[in-house]
């Protein structure tokens, strides 16, 4: 069965760096496109991120400050989020797509696997 189990989620302050990881079991990364999503209270998911086999894409909204990154001998998918600000407060996912098409990854919807979320706040 497949598992994405999120970690490195916390309390920070604004202008502070954290660093997610996603572990994956029973599913091989560097053969899925994989992404971040994120939701904050009373919002809905919204993509952070996404890595295809040959292609990264980033929200605008983390652009510049938000980097995701794969170690495939480890089998676990990252994302490192740097000058964070109190909007970036959201329960965190990782998630994990059989396609690499685009214009899909950009939706909630086309993911396959899922992650139980981790909460990330940051104060002003």
């Amino acid at each position: 069965q497949v598992q994405l189990v999120e970690s490195g989620g916390g309390l920070v302050q604004a202008g502070d760096s954290l660093r997610l990881s996603c572990a994956a079991s029973e599913l091989t990364i560097s053969s899925i496109s994989m992404g971040w999503f994120r939701q904050a209270p009373g919002k809905e998911r919204e993509l952070v991120a996404f890595s295809s086999w040959w292609t990264d894409y980033y929200a605008e909204s983390v652009k510049g400050r938000f980097t995701i990154s794969r170690d495939n001998a480890k089998n676990t998918m990252y994302l490192q989020m740097n000058s964070l600000k109190p909007e970036d407060t959201a329960v965190y996912f990782c998630a994990a797509a059989k396609t690499a098409l685009l214009r899909l990854l950009k939706l909630s919807a086309t993911y396959d696997y899922w992650g139980q979320g981790t909460q990330v706040t940051v104060s002003s």
